[in-house]
């Protein structure tokens, strides 16, 4: 498919539209109604095609964004790119993509999160902790961990949603990965008490950071 047309793709993602698929992904702030799967399977016949993803990305569909992230290559983007595409990100599903699977991958990510971590527009910041959760985990040796300890503990309990999301992650890291560590962060969370009731599935790992830390530390003895 590698001659497909912006038109053609729009006209199949309209076709996949499923309005049970819509209504779930609006309870989780989402506005589109294709299936993950189905949006997954067209991105693996399209193959890449960075140009198409730039047209679709520049429809300001979210189904369309979303295709957008799948198809494209993830190390062209410029950085003056990136910073608008993520201020464009209107929905979470976008958002969450978009730093996931291109920005972390994009060599302006170091820079990028620099710029972001302390942006005023809290979903941009949020984009910039989850960098900094990337490198908590993967590459924390530069990274002052207990100057975010003390952040977290100032700001996390009053920030916007996505934001404070983002945060709790970082928290949750910190106490996983770095046993020094690891007692402040259980501390800060408990003393916060951020998504502590937050519902959680049979099976799965609540986002309660202290419950979060003392189930992942279990699970790696």
């Amino acid at each position: 498919m590698a001659t497909t047309t912006l038109a053609e793709v729009m006209a199949e993602l309209e076709g996949l539209e499923d309005p049970k698929a819509r209504e779930v992904n609006a309870r989780h702030g989402d506005d589109h109604g294709v299936p993950l799967g189905a949006l997954r399977a067209l991105a693996k016949r399209l193959k890449t095609q960075h140009d198409l993803a730039r047209q679709l990305w520049a429809t300001g569909t979210t189904s369309a964004r979303l295709l957008a992230i799948l198809i494209c290559r993830p190390r062209a983007f410029e950085r003056d790119e990136l910073d608008a595409m993520v201020r464009e990100a209107r929905t979470p599903k976008v958002h969450d993509w978009l730093v996931n699977y291109v920005v972390k991958k994009n060599p302006h990510a170091e820079e990028l999160r620099l710029a972001w971590f302390a942006d005023p527009n809290p979903v941009v910041a949020s984009a910039g902790w989850a960098l900094t959760t990337e490198r908590v985990t993967k590459k924390p040796e530069t990274l002052d961990l207990a100057r975010l300890l003390d952040v977290i503990e100032t700001e996390m309990r009053d920030a916007p949603d996505r934001l404070q999301w983002a945060m709790n992650h970082c928290l949750a890291q910190i106490g996983i990965e770095h046993a020094e560590h690891r007692i402040r962060a259980i501390d800060i969370g408990e003393r916060l008490e951020v998504l502590k009731d937050y519902p959680t599935s049979p099976g799965c790992t609540s986002p309660f950071a202290p419950t979060w830390i003392g189930e992942m530390v279990r699970r790696a003895r």
